[in-house]
């Protein structure tokens, strides 16, 4: 701290933060669908402070610790904030239970990923990412404004899905993010075509295409995750059997 701090990527944390905030507001204003366009708009900020900082060799405690925090309002609260005045009120205790336990396991899997930085989670992320689970939020309240422009009304299927996204991010389970792509290395000419294929479909119908996309990460992951588990008893019962 007595060096100083580096502003850029720290800025751009605290923009993630103020969306977070701002979103909180619109959601108490009853405002849903600039609450959720604001935390995917974060989600944004949160990954351009995280490539800058590596960009220019300024990664710091200072600012990770910083980044954790930002994360925790942004993608913590804002999004249980929204769940549960959007779609969660109607259910009483159990709505603000969902949405307590969602802020709750977000910290926790923060906390989780600062104390293995280092060690065991150098590339994939174990649990669910919090600004994945923020998305999928943030999506769904896109996606069913625009397919039924209503709000819904003792969903359960809504209720089940915060419980869900809450134990998935503190779960053993291995999901893929952002850093393990290396943009500095060459890539196959189709890796560039597929990325103008998704940018074209999401300008087409953002609404839709970003909860399809945000429910393919989630969908994908638990689908590789169980064949990680079953190649995992093969080898095992293969090791067992020569023995």
């Amino acid at each position: 701290m007595r060096k100083g701090i580096y502003i850029l990527p720290n800025t751009l944390t605290l923009c993630s933060m103020f969306l977070g905030f701002y979103s909180i507001l619109a959601t108490i204003k009853g405002n849903y669908i600039h609450a959720a366009w604001a935390v995917m708009i974060a989600i944004i900020f949160d990954g351009l402070d995280g490539w800058v900082a590596r960009l220019t060799h300024s990664t710091t405690r200072f600012g990770i610790e910083l980044d954790s925090l930002s994360d925790l309002v942004a993608f913590g609260v804002a999004p249980a904030v929204l769940i549960y005045k959007w779609s969660l009120m109607p259910f009483g205790r159990v709505g603000w239970a969902a949405a307590f336990l969602f802020v709750a396991c977000g910290a926790l899997r923060l906390a989780r990923y600062n104390v293995q930085m280092g060690s065991k989670e150098s590339k994939s992320y174990t649990g669910m990412p919090i600004p994945a689970a923020a998305a999928i939020v943030a999506t769904l309240v896109i996606f069913y404004n625009e397919m039924w422009d209503t709000v819904p009304y003792k969903n359960h299927l809504i209720v089940v899905l915060t419980f869900f996204l809450a134990v998935i991010m503190v779960s053993p389970l291995r999901f893929h993010g952002a850093k393990e792509l290396d943009f500095s290395k060459r890539k196959p000419f189709w890796f560039l075509v597929a990325i103008v294929l998704v940018i074209a479909v999401v300008i087409i119908h953002p609404e839709i295409a970003l909860f399809v996309f945000a429910m393919i990460y989630l969908i994908g992951g638990i689908i590789e995750n169980i064949g990680i588990y079953y190649r995992r008893n093969r080898k095992t019962n293969k090791a067992g059997t020569m023995q």
